[in-house]
């Protein structure tokens, strides 16, 4: 019941994986007894008997949080960190507390005086970080679930490198009261499952507003507008990605995949993503950092790499803070214009998978470049989730992530069952509820656009963005006012079809909305691209007279930016 000594081994729990296979994953192991005591006094629930493992630096009553660094190992919490509470109220049964990259500053596994984790599938090859232990104990079956944190990516890191799912839910949705904060504004606690659907039951539990923490945010009973109850329009990097020859294989690979659960694929420009990426270290948010646990820094028992990159934040001046906020700013509105036409972006989670030795000879170097895909996502407020995608030609298991906006965590979660193909967790999403239609908007309708907020006052929900058949075109009605477009079909308009939107609105709004909708627009039938059909804005034959055709943009929004 006490720490383990710095670069000690522990023996698992159970029989599940030898020591060899998954060396240093404990900091401070539970003995049996008293796994089999907390087992007798769990309460029944929806993870009844689960057994799940804790990164050490979210606290668990009676036992030190050590953060990775043994200088604070004499001090037991005296409460368990809410995460930590709710699971265990819903019936799960703490095991164990694992290593991780001190401090929560890392991404490599290897930060650590209790010894490197190295991934699961290659002992020469780092298991990512900073929730190392945690990733590791789930791939090798030590647990189901295991607990870690993501302010940078150090959930979905190690859940690449060891083949397993690492859900990163919007920030604030689960509670960060009881962690040992590594950067207080970015920080999520993240979840390590085998399948996204034990991932999907862990966040249903741990998912809560705590009104005694600051940072805590409630869930909208609903996504938020422009969220899709079914994604199914996915966004690529647009152009080559900075990626090692193995993981270039095996992202073309996902690439391929991808039309699995995607019926567009939209090439994007991930510059802005990219650029607020860079400011996450190289901005002044390490000072967030040297505030958290600055104090810390000065013990013998600190690594030095976690020393020098932490130490730095104590020089940054406040005019240095308020010009990369501003920066951040005009690349969240960039960022935004994307969510406008895409449900989900799919990147790699990494750009390769380096080894220890690699680490060892550039600590700072190899470990920042790990985070060029995944430290832009709590920056700019967006969920994400880590998914396997095969492996690679040398057998490391390669991942990718998907990633929406904010509080888009259960549809997003959904994408990531059928990408691995699971039943989707609450799947149906294909069928609106009863007393609702779907109805197809194709113009001043769309999320964004003028006349959206009739739709979501009349209680709509954004279903999924579509496109039509072939055979419709898209005019631009003369008129004065708010731009209006005309959808009709000739037979022999695009074969791609016109991008729309479906909405979910309850029966009565119907009849609301067909009020509002001035001559020679109306509601008709549409078939949609997969073979479907649903009641949607058209135009009158004798209405497109004199208008122009903007059929070749491919849709409305494209179709305002396109030159005359």
């Amino acid at each position: 019941m006490t720490p383990l000594p710095p670069t000690g081994g522990s023996p698992p729990i159970g029989e599940a994986v030898s020591t060899e296979a998954a060396p240093h994953v404990w900091i401070t192991e539970f003995s049996r007894q008293e796994v089999t005591r907390l087992a007798a006094e769990a309460p029944d629930g929806p993870l009844t008997g689960v057994r799940f493992a804790v990164k050490d630096n979210l606290d668990v009553a009676g036992y030190p949080t050590t953060a990775g660094c043994p200088d604070l190992a004499n001090r037991a919490a005296a409460t368990s960190a809410v995460a930590v509470s709710r699971l265990v109220e819903a019936g799960a049964v703490p095991v164990g507390k694992t290593n991780m990259d001190q401090f929560a500053t890392g991404l490599v596994g290897t930060r650590s005086p209790y010894g490197a984790c190295h991934s699961v599938h290659n002992s020469q090859h780092v298991s990512g970080g900073s929730s190392s232990g945690s990733a590791v104990a789930v791939a090798t079956g030590l647990v189901p679930l295991a607990l870690g944190t993501d302010t940078a990516g150090s959930g979905r890191v190690p859940a690449a490198f060891n083949g397993v799912v690492g859900v990163k839910p919007t920030r604030g949705l689960v509670s960060t009261r009881g962690l040992l904060p590594a950067c207080r504004s970015l920080d999520c606690v993240t979840t390590f499952t085998r399948s996204v659907a034990e991932g999907v039951a862990a966040l249903d539990v741990l998912a809560w507003p705590d009104p005694e923490d600051p940072w805590s945010r409630p869930a909208p009973p609903t996504p938020p507008p422009g969220v899709a109850a079914r994604m199914r329009t996915i966004a690529v990097p647009a152009g080559d990605l900075d990626l090692d020859p193995a993981h270039r294989v095996a992202w073309a690979a996902a690439l391929h995949r991808l039309g699995r659960v995607a019926t567009q694929v939209v090439p994007v420009d991930i510059g802005p993503f990219l650029a607020a990426a860079a400011l996450l270290y190289g901005g002044p948010w390490v000072a967030e950092r040297w505030a958290a646990f600055g104090a810390y820094l000065s013990g013998t028992g600190v690594d030095p790499t976690v020393r020098a990159v932490v130490t730095a934040g104590r020089d940054v001046t406040g005019p240095a803070v308020f010009t990369a906020l501003d920066r951040l700013a005009a690349l969240r509105r960039q960022t935004e214009r994307i969510w406008l036409d895409v449900d989900a972006l799919l990147l790699p989670v990494t750009p390769g998978h380096p080894t220890l030795a690699e680490v060892a000879a550039d600590p700072v170097g190899v470990n920042s470049r790990l985070g060029t895909y995944t430290n832009f996502v709590n920056l700019l407020d967006l969920c994400a989730v880590a998914v396997p995608a095969g492996t690679r030609a040398d057998g490391l298991p390669f991942g990718v992530q998907f990633v929406a906006p904010a509080f888009a965590d259960r549809p997003l979660l959904d994408l990531a069952a059928r990408w691995c193909g699971e039943d989707r967790p609450g799947g149906g999403a294909d069928r609106p509820p009863a007393g609702t239609a779907l109805v197809a908007v194709v113009g001043a309708h769309l999320t964004g656009m003028p006349l959206n907020p009739q739709l979501v006052g009349l209680g709509g929900r954004l279903h999924t963005r579509a496109r039509t058949a072939a055979g419709y075109r898209l005019y631009r009605l003369p008129g004065p006012g708010v731009a209006r477009p005309g959808l009709i079909f000739t037979g022999d308009g695009p074969d791609g079809g016109i991008a729309v939107e479906v909405w979910q609105l309850p029966h009565q709004a119907i009849g609301a909305l067909l009020g509002t909708i001035p001559a020679p627009l109306g509601l008709g039938p549409i078939r949609l691209d997969d073979g479907s059909t649903v009641i949607g804005f058209l135009a009158a034959e004798h209405g497109i007279r004199g208008a122009r055709d903007v059929s070749a943009a491919g849709g409305w929004r494209a179709a305002l930016t396109t030159p005359v």
